[in-house]
């Protein structure tokens, strides 16, 4: 059987600001033994544009959207905000496509598709997983990111306290309601803070960044990981800590 054909679609955030996320997620399909591609033609999902009101000005973005990623067997996304905006809103935009049913976040990929929890990753630290929104109650993924860290040899999952809750990042919720924002962040922190854990891992860069930026001012120590970095990580090619 020939590998599967996986289109990487990066998102914004992740493109712009933490490229090693996409460079992760490469390595380890290919370690999986799939066939990754980055089309260079991808642009945005066009989620803040649908979610500030300018749902015309998003539809032409689904539409590039099923005509880029049209023509693989599966497209991955490390971003359940994103993932979910494709699955759930592009086919009110535009109607459905290839592109959009063959879309997955990347745990929803490897547990559903591939059929895997045990990646053989390795990755020696005290971790807690914050489950973001969209991928939560957008998605629906459930205990795969959970599963997926449970398998990692050498790695201590410790359960964050009110995990369900929303760190308050939300887009653009953020710049328009600071102070609630930052108010949900603060809570947010302390249960991170409470389990001890030396990193933090979700599946959306967006989430990281809100949290990471707060862990950051007040010295914690805590780094904040995407999931696809610690599941790329192995005893021969380990994950090096950075600066968020």
């Amino acid at each position: 059987m020939s590998a599967p054909r996986v289109a990487l679609f990066a998102t914004c955030l992740t493109d712009t600001l933490y490229p090693d996320t996409g460079k992760a997620v490469v390595r380890l399909l290919e370690r999986l033994g799939c066939d990754v591609d980055f089309p260079l033609a991808q642009t945005c999902c066009g989620q803040m544009h649908f979610n500030t009101g300018y749902q015309e000005h998003a539809k032409p973005l689904a539409r590039d959207y099923a005509e880029v990623f049209g023509g693989y067997d599966y497209v991955v996304a490390p971003s359940g905000s994103c993932g979910g905006m494709v699955r759930e809103i592009h086919p009110d935009l535009c109607g459905t496509s290839p592109a959009v049913e063959r879309t997955y976040e990347l745990s929803e990929f490897l547990v559903d598709v591939l059929g895997l929890t045990d990646v053989g990753a390795y990755f020696p630290h005290r971790v807690t997983y914050h489950p973001t929104c969209h991928s939560l109650r957008m998605l629906g993924v459930g205990e795969k990111p959970l599963d997926l860290l449970r398998a990692v040899k050498g790695l201590e999952l410790v359960e964050l306290p009110q995990a369900e809750q929303c760190c308050g990042f939300g887009g653009t919720f953020a710049l328009k309601n600071a102070e609630t924002s930052t108010a949900m962040l603060a809570d947010k922190m302390r249960c991170v803070q409470d389990t001890g854990a030396q990193v933090l891992s979700a599946g959306d860069n967006s989430c990281l960044m809100h949290i990471g930026g707060g862990l950051s001012r007040l010295r914690t120590g805590v780094q904040t990981v995407h999931l696809a970095e610690i599941l790329a990580s192995t005893e021969e090619e380990p994950w090096a800590a950075a600066t968020r």
